[in-house]
Protein backbone atom coordinates (compact mmCIF):
# COMPACT_ATOMS: atom_id res chain seq x y z
CA UNK A 1 0.00 0.00 0.00
CA UNK A 2 1.05 3.58 -1.11
CA UNK A 3 1.15 6.08 0.94
CA UNK A 4 -0.40 9.85 -0.38
CA UNK A 5 1.97 12.00 1.79
CA UNK A 6 4.44 13.70 0.79
CA UNK A 7 2.78 15.53 -1.26
CA UNK A 8 4.16 15.47 -4.76
CA UNK A 9 4.50 19.57 -5.44
CA UNK A 10 5.41 18.86 -9.53
CA UNK A 11 2.00 17.33 -9.88
CA UNK A 12 0.36 19.87 -7.63
CA UNK A 13 1.65 22.53 -9.38
CA UNK A 14 -0.09 20.56 -12.64
CA UNK A 15 -3.02 20.43 -11.19
CA UNK A 16 -6.40 21.85 -12.74
CA UNK A 17 -6.59 24.58 -9.89
CA UNK A 18 -2.71 25.59 -10.33
CA UNK A 19 -3.11 25.80 -14.49
CA UNK A 20 -6.16 27.66 -14.39
CA UNK A 21 -4.92 31.66 -14.07
CA UNK A 22 -8.56 32.58 -13.32
CA UNK A 23 -9.36 30.18 -10.68
CA UNK A 24 -6.10 30.56 -9.12
CA UNK A 25 -6.59 34.90 -8.79
CA UNK A 26 -10.39 33.98 -7.72
CA UNK A 27 -9.02 31.81 -4.88
CA UNK A 28 -6.40 34.33 -4.26
CA UNK A 29 -8.91 37.18 -3.68
CA UNK A 30 -11.02 34.90 -1.32
CA UNK A 31 -7.86 34.49 0.61
CA UNK A 32 -7.91 38.04 0.90
CA UNK A 33 -11.54 38.27 2.00
CA UNK A 34 -10.58 36.08 4.58
CA UNK A 35 -8.40 37.76 5.97
CA UNK A 36 -10.13 41.24 5.48
CA UNK A 37 -12.88 39.73 7.24
CA UNK A 38 -10.64 38.57 9.83
CA UNK A 39 -9.26 41.95 10.29
CA UNK A 40 -12.07 43.84 10.04
CA UNK A 41 -13.92 41.57 13.24
CA UNK A 42 -10.98 41.90 15.35
CA UNK A 43 -11.20 45.66 15.42
CA UNK A 44 -15.44 45.21 15.72
CA UNK A 45 -14.27 43.14 18.75
CA UNK A 46 -11.93 45.74 20.07
CA UNK A 47 -14.43 48.69 19.58
CA UNK A 48 -17.43 46.82 21.15
CA UNK A 49 -14.83 46.62 24.48
CA UNK A 50 -13.69 49.45 24.09
CA UNK A 51 -17.03 51.63 23.32
CA UNK A 52 -18.66 49.02 26.70
CA UNK A 53 -16.07 50.15 29.12
CA UNK A 54 -16.81 54.05 27.93
CA UNK A 55 -20.34 53.30 28.35
CA UNK A 56 -19.58 51.90 31.58
CA UNK A 57 -17.47 54.63 32.54
CA UNK A 58 -20.01 57.31 31.55
CA UNK A 59 -22.90 55.46 33.50
CA UNK A 60 -21.09 55.65 36.69
CA UNK A 61 -19.89 59.14 36.09
CA UNK A 62 -23.83 59.87 34.95
CA UNK A 63 -24.68 57.83 38.81
CA UNK A 64 -22.66 60.17 40.59
CA UNK A 65 -24.14 62.92 39.06
CA UNK A 66 -27.62 62.16 39.77
CA UNK A 67 -26.42 61.63 43.65
CA UNK A 68 -25.50 64.93 43.74
CA UNK A 69 -28.57 66.06 42.02
CA UNK A 70 -30.71 63.94 44.00
CA UNK A 71 -29.62 65.46 47.32
CA UNK A 72 -30.32 68.50 46.01
CA UNK A 73 -33.69 68.21 45.34
CA UNK A 74 -34.30 66.33 48.38
CA UNK A 75 -32.34 68.95 50.45
CA UNK A 76 -34.40 71.93 48.82
CA UNK A 77 -36.61 72.81 51.38
CA UNK A 78 -33.68 73.17 53.84
CA UNK A 79 -31.70 75.04 51.61
CA UNK A 80 -34.35 77.90 52.42
CA UNK A 81 -33.97 77.75 55.83
CA UNK A 82 -34.34 81.14 57.62
CA UNK A 83 -32.06 83.39 59.59
CA UNK A 84 -29.17 80.85 61.38
CA UNK A 85 -28.82 77.49 62.51
CA UNK A 86 -27.32 76.15 65.01
CA UNK A 87 -23.93 74.21 64.47
CA UNK A 88 -21.51 71.95 66.61
CA UNK A 89 -18.31 72.33 65.88
CA UNK A 90 -17.12 68.85 65.45
CA UNK A 91 -13.55 69.15 64.39
CA UNK A 92 -10.79 71.57 64.69
CA UNK A 93 -7.80 71.05 62.19
CA UNK A 94 -4.83 72.70 61.71
CA UNK A 95 -4.07 72.89 58.24
CA UNK A 96 -0.80 74.99 58.16
CA UNK A 97 0.52 78.27 60.17
CA UNK A 98 -2.64 80.61 61.57
CA UNK A 99 -5.12 78.39 59.22
CA UNK A 100 -7.85 76.36 60.28
CA UNK A 101 -10.40 74.10 59.03
CA UNK A 102 -13.42 73.75 61.12
CA UNK A 103 -15.69 70.70 60.41
CA UNK A 104 -19.74 71.83 61.21
CA UNK A 105 -22.32 69.75 62.13
CA UNK A 106 -25.92 70.37 62.64
CA UNK A 107 -27.06 71.20 66.31
CA UNK A 108 -30.42 69.22 65.36
CA UNK A 109 -28.66 66.05 63.62
CA UNK A 110 -30.83 66.69 60.90
CA UNK A 111 -29.39 66.17 57.31
CA UNK A 112 -27.55 68.85 55.18
CA UNK A 113 -28.82 70.25 51.88
CA UNK A 114 -25.77 69.99 48.95
CA UNK A 115 -24.29 73.21 47.94
CA UNK A 116 -22.24 74.17 45.26
CA UNK A 117 -18.80 73.74 44.55
CA UNK A 118 -17.87 77.22 45.05
CA UNK A 119 -20.53 78.79 47.42
CA UNK A 120 -19.59 80.19 51.48
CA UNK A 121 -21.41 80.16 54.64
CA UNK A 122 -22.36 83.52 56.61
CA UNK A 123 -21.36 83.19 60.07
CA UNK A 124 -22.30 85.46 62.72
CA UNK A 125 -20.07 85.40 65.75
CA UNK A 126 -19.02 87.67 69.25
CA UNK A 127 -16.16 88.47 69.68
CA UNK A 128 -15.02 89.81 73.41
CA UNK A 129 -14.57 93.44 73.31
CA UNK A 130 -17.06 94.30 70.02
CA UNK A 131 -20.37 95.94 70.78
CA UNK A 132 -22.35 93.68 68.85
CA UNK A 133 -22.25 90.54 66.35
CA UNK A 134 -19.97 90.15 63.66
CA UNK A 135 -20.86 89.23 60.58
CA UNK A 136 -18.50 86.91 57.76
CA UNK A 137 -18.43 84.71 55.19
CA UNK A 138 -16.09 81.51 54.55
CA UNK A 139 -16.35 79.64 51.74
CA UNK A 140 -16.60 75.97 51.99
CA UNK A 141 -13.65 73.62 51.45
CA UNK A 142 -15.32 70.40 50.37
CA UNK A 143 -16.94 69.27 47.82
CA UNK A 144 -20.66 68.60 48.57
CA UNK A 145 -19.52 64.82 49.58
CA UNK A 146 -21.26 64.37 52.91
CA UNK A 147 -24.62 65.21 54.22
CA UNK A 148 -23.64 65.42 57.85
CA UNK A 149 -21.42 67.81 58.17
CA UNK A 150 -20.05 71.37 56.55
CA UNK A 151 -16.00 71.97 56.41
CA UNK A 152 -14.78 75.91 56.15
CA UNK A 153 -10.83 76.72 56.38
CA UNK A 154 -10.27 80.21 58.16
CA UNK A 155 -6.82 81.91 58.17
CA UNK A 156 -5.44 84.60 60.61
CA UNK A 157 -6.22 88.05 58.63
CA UNK A 158 -3.49 90.28 59.28
CA UNK A 159 -4.23 93.99 58.14
CA UNK A 160 -1.37 96.51 56.68
CA UNK A 161 -0.57 97.78 60.24
CA UNK A 162 0.43 94.33 61.26
CA UNK A 163 -2.65 93.88 63.39
CA UNK A 164 -5.07 90.72 62.85
CA UNK A 165 -8.64 90.78 61.82
CA UNK A 166 -10.75 90.18 65.21
CA UNK A 167 -12.94 87.95 63.63
CA UNK A 168 -10.69 85.53 62.28
CA UNK A 169 -8.62 85.86 65.06
CA UNK A 170 -11.22 84.77 67.11
CA UNK A 171 -12.24 81.40 65.15
CA UNK A 172 -8.23 80.59 65.10
CA UNK A 173 -7.69 80.84 69.06
CA UNK A 174 -10.87 80.45 70.60
CA UNK A 175 -13.27 78.29 68.80
CA UNK A 176 -13.04 75.01 69.88
CA UNK A 177 -14.50 71.85 69.13
CA UNK A 178 -18.13 71.58 70.99
CA UNK A 179 -18.76 75.04 70.42
CA UNK A 180 -22.22 76.03 69.28
CA UNK A 181 -21.89 79.00 65.91
CA UNK A 182 -24.83 80.42 64.66
CA UNK A 183 -24.43 79.98 60.38
CA UNK A 184 -26.90 80.62 57.77
CA UNK A 185 -27.46 78.30 54.48
CA UNK A 186 -24.88 77.89 51.74
CA UNK A 187 -25.12 80.80 49.50
CA UNK A 188 -23.16 82.64 46.81
CA UNK A 189 -23.16 83.32 42.76
CA UNK A 190 -19.70 81.96 42.48
CA UNK A 191 -19.84 77.81 42.05
CA UNK A 192 -18.74 75.51 38.93
CA UNK A 193 -21.75 74.31 37.39
CA UNK A 194 -21.01 70.50 36.76
CA UNK A 195 -23.48 70.23 34.26
CA UNK A 196 -21.35 72.71 31.46
CA UNK A 197 -19.04 70.29 30.05
CA UNK A 198 -15.99 72.91 29.48
CA UNK A 199 -12.50 72.03 30.81
CA UNK A 200 -11.49 74.70 33.56
CA UNK A 201 -8.69 76.17 34.83
CA UNK A 202 -8.74 76.89 39.32
CA UNK A 203 -6.96 79.72 39.66
CA UNK A 204 -6.01 80.58 43.74
CA UNK A 205 -3.90 82.20 46.25
CA UNK A 206 -3.58 81.53 49.69
CA UNK A 207 -6.95 80.94 51.44
CA UNK A 208 -8.18 81.49 48.24
CA UNK A 209 -7.92 78.03 47.56
CA UNK A 210 -10.68 76.66 49.68
CA UNK A 211 -13.47 77.14 46.92
CA UNK A 212 -11.24 75.26 44.26
CA UNK A 213 -10.50 72.71 46.71
CA UNK A 214 -14.52 72.01 46.76
CA UNK A 215 -14.46 72.49 42.89
CA UNK A 216 -12.16 70.11 42.34
CA UNK A 217 -12.88 67.53 44.99
CA UNK A 218 -16.50 67.49 43.49
CA UNK A 219 -15.24 66.59 39.87
CA UNK A 220 -13.14 64.08 41.28
CA UNK A 221 -15.96 62.45 43.19
CA UNK A 222 -17.87 62.11 40.12
CA UNK A 223 -15.41 61.24 37.66
CA UNK A 224 -15.69 63.69 35.21
CA UNK A 225 -13.28 63.33 32.79
CA UNK A 226 -12.91 67.25 31.71
CA UNK A 227 -9.56 68.36 31.59
CA UNK A 228 -8.36 70.39 34.95
CA UNK A 229 -5.76 72.83 35.23
CA UNK A 230 -4.85 73.62 39.47
CA UNK A 231 -3.03 76.52 40.19
CA UNK A 232 -2.17 77.21 43.23
CA UNK A 233 0.47 80.07 45.14
CA UNK A 234 1.44 80.64 48.77
CA UNK A 235 4.87 81.99 49.96
CA UNK A 236 6.27 78.66 51.25
CA UNK A 237 5.87 75.59 52.62
CA UNK A 238 4.51 76.83 56.05
CA UNK A 239 1.57 78.46 54.09
CA UNK A 240 0.98 75.27 51.70
CA UNK A 241 -2.40 74.64 52.90
CA UNK A 242 -3.74 71.06 51.68
CA UNK A 243 -0.76 70.07 50.31
CA UNK A 244 -1.34 66.02 50.53
CA UNK A 245 -5.54 66.42 50.07
CA UNK A 246 -4.58 68.03 46.56
CA UNK A 247 -1.92 65.39 45.80
CA UNK A 248 -4.30 63.08 46.62
CA UNK A 249 -6.87 63.84 44.35
CA UNK A 250 -4.72 64.79 41.31
CA UNK A 251 -3.15 60.86 41.73
CA UNK A 252 -7.58 59.94 41.74
CA UNK A 253 -7.85 62.29 38.72
CA UNK A 254 -5.81 61.74 35.55
CA UNK A 255 -7.41 64.53 34.22
CA UNK A 256 -5.91 67.19 36.55
CA UNK A 257 -3.07 69.07 36.38
CA UNK A 258 -1.51 70.58 39.34
CA UNK A 259 0.41 73.81 39.27
CA UNK A 260 2.13 74.89 42.73
CA UNK A 261 3.78 77.77 43.20
CA UNK A 262 6.26 79.12 45.67
CA UNK A 263 7.54 83.06 46.00
CA UNK A 264 9.91 82.47 48.59
CA UNK A 265 10.77 79.00 48.91
CA UNK A 266 12.27 77.90 51.97
CA UNK A 267 15.74 76.25 52.54
CA UNK A 268 14.08 72.61 53.24
CA UNK A 269 11.40 73.01 50.21
CA UNK A 270 12.11 71.08 47.53
CA UNK A 271 11.34 71.85 43.71
CA UNK A 272 9.81 68.90 41.93
CA UNK A 273 8.55 67.74 45.23
CA UNK A 274 6.86 70.21 47.47
CA UNK A 275 5.91 73.05 44.74
CA UNK A 276 6.32 73.22 40.76
CA UNK A 277 7.38 76.73 40.58
CA UNK A 278 9.57 79.43 42.04
CA UNK A 279 7.48 82.20 41.01
CA UNK A 280 4.09 83.53 41.93
CA UNK A 281 0.59 82.48 40.10
CA UNK A 282 0.95 84.75 36.59
CA UNK A 283 -0.20 85.30 33.15
CA UNK A 284 3.15 84.38 31.88
CA UNK A 285 3.18 81.31 33.60
CA UNK A 286 -0.50 79.94 32.37
CA UNK A 287 0.65 81.31 28.95
CA UNK A 288 3.55 79.24 29.02
CA UNK A 289 1.75 75.81 30.98
CA UNK A 290 -1.74 76.24 28.55
CA UNK A 291 -2.18 74.80 25.68
CA UNK A 292 -4.40 77.88 24.52
CA UNK A 293 -6.38 80.43 26.28
CA UNK A 294 -10.21 78.28 25.39
CA UNK A 295 -11.13 77.36 29.17
CA UNK A 296 -13.22 78.51 31.27
CA UNK A 297 -11.63 80.28 34.43
CA UNK A 298 -12.10 79.99 38.10
CA UNK A 299 -10.02 82.89 40.59
CA UNK A 300 -10.03 83.18 44.06
CA UNK A 301 -7.55 85.16 46.62
CA UNK A 302 -6.60 88.44 47.37
CA UNK A 303 -7.69 91.83 46.00
CA UNK A 304 -3.94 92.79 44.18
CA UNK A 305 -3.45 89.02 43.39
CA UNK A 306 -6.89 88.55 41.81
CA UNK A 307 -6.62 92.33 40.35
CA UNK A 308 -3.59 91.30 38.05
CA UNK A 309 -4.55 87.92 37.15
CA UNK A 310 -8.38 89.10 36.30
CA UNK A 311 -6.62 92.02 34.46
CA UNK A 312 -4.12 89.64 32.33
CA UNK A 313 -6.67 87.33 31.24
CA UNK A 314 -8.94 90.13 29.78
CA UNK A 315 -5.79 91.52 27.92
CA UNK A 316 -4.93 87.98 26.40
CA UNK A 317 -8.45 88.06 24.97
CA UNK A 318 -10.29 85.31 27.18
CA UNK A 319 -14.08 86.63 27.22
CA UNK A 320 -15.54 88.26 30.34
CA UNK A 321 -18.17 85.34 30.61
CA UNK A 322 -14.97 82.81 31.07
CA UNK A 323 -13.93 84.61 33.74
CA UNK A 324 -14.96 83.89 37.06
CA UNK A 325 -13.70 85.34 40.30
CA UNK A 326 -14.04 86.03 44.37
CA UNK A 327 -11.96 88.17 46.04
CA UNK A 328 -10.93 87.74 49.70
CA UNK A 329 -11.27 91.04 51.80
CA UNK A 330 -11.87 94.40 50.30
CA UNK A 331 -12.87 94.46 46.92
CA UNK A 332 -10.19 95.98 44.73
CA UNK A 333 -10.95 94.48 41.05
CA UNK A 334 -11.90 97.14 38.94
CA UNK A 335 -12.07 95.20 35.45
CA UNK A 336 -15.17 92.88 35.09
CA UNK A 337 -17.61 95.19 36.54
CA UNK A 338 -21.17 94.68 35.46
CA UNK A 339 -22.36 96.90 32.60
CA UNK A 340 -23.80 99.74 34.33
CA UNK A 341 -21.98 102.96 32.75
CA UNK A 342 -19.65 104.13 35.17
CA UNK A 343 -19.23 108.34 35.13
CA UNK A 344 -17.83 109.80 31.97
CA UNK A 345 -14.70 111.13 33.47
CA UNK A 346 -13.16 112.62 36.91
CA UNK A 347 -14.50 115.90 36.06
CA UNK A 348 -18.44 114.55 35.96
CA UNK A 349 -17.36 112.43 38.82
CA UNK A 350 -16.51 115.73 40.78
CA UNK A 351 -20.31 117.16 40.40
CA UNK A 352 -22.44 114.58 41.45
CA UNK A 353 -24.06 114.29 45.15
CA UNK A 354 -24.70 112.13 47.65
CA UNK A 355 -27.19 112.78 49.97
CA UNK A 356 -27.73 110.25 52.96
CA UNK A 357 -31.64 110.56 53.62
CA UNK A 358 -31.87 110.06 57.76
CA UNK A 359 -28.90 111.56 58.37
CA UNK A 360 -29.72 114.78 56.41
CA UNK A 361 -26.05 115.01 55.32
CA UNK A 362 -25.04 115.98 51.74
CA UNK A 363 -21.74 115.78 49.99
CA UNK A 364 -19.94 116.21 46.77
CA UNK A 365 -19.30 112.53 45.50
CA UNK A 366 -15.26 112.21 45.93
CA UNK A 367 -13.85 110.07 42.85
CA UNK A 368 -10.68 108.92 45.15
CA UNK A 369 -13.13 106.80 47.39
CA UNK A 370 -13.16 103.07 46.35
CA UNK A 371 -16.65 102.28 47.07
CA UNK A 372 -19.81 104.40 48.53
CA UNK A 373 -19.09 102.50 52.13
CA UNK A 374 -16.02 103.97 51.99
CA UNK A 375 -17.28 107.42 51.12
CA UNK A 376 -19.84 107.34 53.85
CA UNK A 377 -16.94 106.33 56.39
CA UNK A 378 -15.43 109.33 55.74
CA UNK A 379 -18.19 111.98 56.44
CA UNK A 380 -19.48 109.45 59.63
CA UNK A 381 -22.35 108.63 58.35
CA UNK A 382 -22.73 104.57 59.78
CA UNK A 383 -23.55 101.41 57.40
CA UNK A 384 -23.21 98.54 58.59
CA UNK A 385 -20.11 96.47 57.29
CA UNK A 386 -18.51 92.85 57.47
CA UNK A 387 -16.97 90.99 54.56
CA UNK A 388 -15.92 94.00 51.99
CA UNK A 389 -16.28 91.52 48.87
CA UNK A 390 -20.10 91.83 48.27
CA UNK A 391 -21.39 88.37 49.71
CA UNK A 392 -22.82 89.14 53.70
CA UNK A 393 -25.44 91.69 52.56
CA UNK A 394 -24.90 93.70 55.70
CA UNK A 395 -23.83 96.69 53.64
CA UNK A 396 -26.92 96.87 51.78
CA UNK A 397 -28.97 100.06 51.75
CA UNK A 398 -32.29 101.31 49.95
CA UNK A 399 -31.82 103.82 46.58
CA UNK A 400 -33.95 106.15 47.16
CA UNK A 401 -32.81 107.76 43.90
CA UNK A 402 -29.78 107.45 41.12
CA UNK A 403 -27.79 104.77 40.01
CA UNK A 404 -24.50 102.92 40.76
CA UNK A 405 -22.11 100.14 39.04
CA UNK A 406 -20.37 97.44 40.41
CA UNK A 407 -16.77 96.97 40.59
CA UNK A 408 -17.74 93.11 40.50
CA UNK A 409 -20.47 90.94 40.41
CA UNK A 410 -22.24 90.80 43.99
CA UNK A 411 -21.97 87.47 45.83
CA UNK A 412 -25.48 88.46 47.80
CA UNK A 413 -28.68 88.98 45.77
CA UNK A 414 -29.37 92.66 45.19
CA UNK A 415 -32.91 93.57 45.01
CA UNK A 416 -33.94 96.79 42.27
CA UNK A 417 -34.05 99.58 44.18
CA UNK A 418 -31.02 98.77 46.48
CA UNK A 419 -26.88 98.44 46.25
CA UNK A 420 -24.44 96.57 48.73
CA UNK A 421 -21.91 99.92 49.86
CA UNK A 422 -19.00 97.94 49.99
CA UNK A 423 -18.40 97.07 46.22
CA UNK A 424 -20.47 99.72 44.45
CA UNK A 425 -20.10 103.47 43.44
CA UNK A 426 -22.40 106.09 42.04
CA UNK A 427 -23.10 106.24 38.08
CA UNK A 428 -24.92 109.36 39.15
CA UNK A 429 -26.10 111.70 41.83
CA UNK A 430 -28.00 109.85 44.83
CA UNK A 431 -30.13 109.64 47.55
CA UNK A 432 -29.99 106.89 49.81
CA UNK A 433 -31.43 105.34 53.08
CA UNK A 434 -28.67 106.06 55.46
Amino acid sequence: MTSSFPVNLDSLLRSPVFSDPFLLVGMGGMVLMLGYMATQWLSLTRRYAFETKRNRLELETLGKRMEILNRNVQAAPEVAWNGYRKFTVARKVLECDDTYSFYLKPHNGRPLPAFKPGQYLTFEVQPPGLPKPQIRCYSLSDGALSDDHYRVTIKRFIRDDGTPGLVSAHFCDEVKEGDLLNVKAPSGKFFLDVEVDRPVVLISGGIGITPMLAMARLLTHIGDTREMYFFFGCRSGADHMFRDEVIELQKKNPNMRLHICYSRPAEGDVKGVDYNHHSRVTIDLMKEVLPSSNYEYYLCGPGPFMDSLVTGLYEWGVPKKDVKFEAFGPATIKKGAKEEAAPADAGAAALMEIEFSRSGKKFPWDPECASLHAFAEKHGIPIDYSCGAGSCGSCLVAIKKGNVHYDMEPGHDVDDGSCLTCICRPASSMVIDA
